[in-house]
């Protein structure tokens, strides 16, 4: 059956919810917790602006480059990992939408680094875009949903209320026991967006 994904990211990694559609139902193809770092990494890759806070300048750039650059190559293995395993159970991955964040001003890495609450910003933002661009990758259709909009977005794309999407996301939630907190639940909202497609 044609799936979608959704995903929404925090520092270092995602939860993912797969849903399809079998017989007018929704069903959960895929859950998981897709990790956006290595393991031997996550002391600084999880948030590399903050590891790179007190080096040197062209030390403090360098972790950061260093950072961002493997989020990016995590994120499309991990996203390949996910196709793979919808493709292997006959699933045709039709979208994946990723909770988005508000877009950043382009400041340099400096010019983060000198403002603590920009470090915040540009690590809410990072693994955020290392998944759309990992979509990107895998050549997924991609719909970025912004996270403080997600359910005026639901209302209008499904036609339906929020507190009926909801008791449908708890429903679906028994259906696979936990966990299913507020990270899978959004994810799933994002996901039934995506699955229905009616957008640009």
């Amino acid at each position: 059956m044609k799936v979608a994904f959704g995903m929404k990211a925090h520092s270092g990694w995602a939860a993912l919810v797969v849903l399809g559609t079998r017989g007018g139902e929704l069903q959960v193809v895929d859950r998981c917790r897709m990790e956006l770092v290595e393991k031997d990494e996550a002391s600084w890759a999880k948030q590399p602006y903050h590891a790179a806070e007190h080096l040197k300048t062209g030390d403090a750039r360098d972790l950061v480059k260093r950072g961002v650059a493997a989020a990016h190559r995590i994120a499309v293995r991990e996203m390949r990992m996910a196709v793979e395993r919808a493709r292997e159970g006959g699933h045709e991955v039709a979208a994946c939408a990723v909770l988005v964040a508000d877009p950043m001003p382009d400041w340099s890495v400096d010019e983060i680094l000198a403002v603590h609450f920009r470090m915040h910003k540009a690590e809410g933002v990072l693994f955020r875009g290392a998944l759309a661009r990992a979509a990107g990758a895998c050549g997924l259709r991609f719909l970025g949903i912004p996270e403080k909009q997600l359910d005026d977005q639901a209302e209008r794309a499904l036609a339906a209320s929020v507190n009926s999407l909801r008791k449908t996301i708890a429903s679906l939630g028994k259906s696979v026991g936990p966990p299913w907190g507020k990270d899978q639940k959004d994810a799933s909202i994002a996901a039934m967006i995506a699955l229905q497609g009616q957008w640009s």
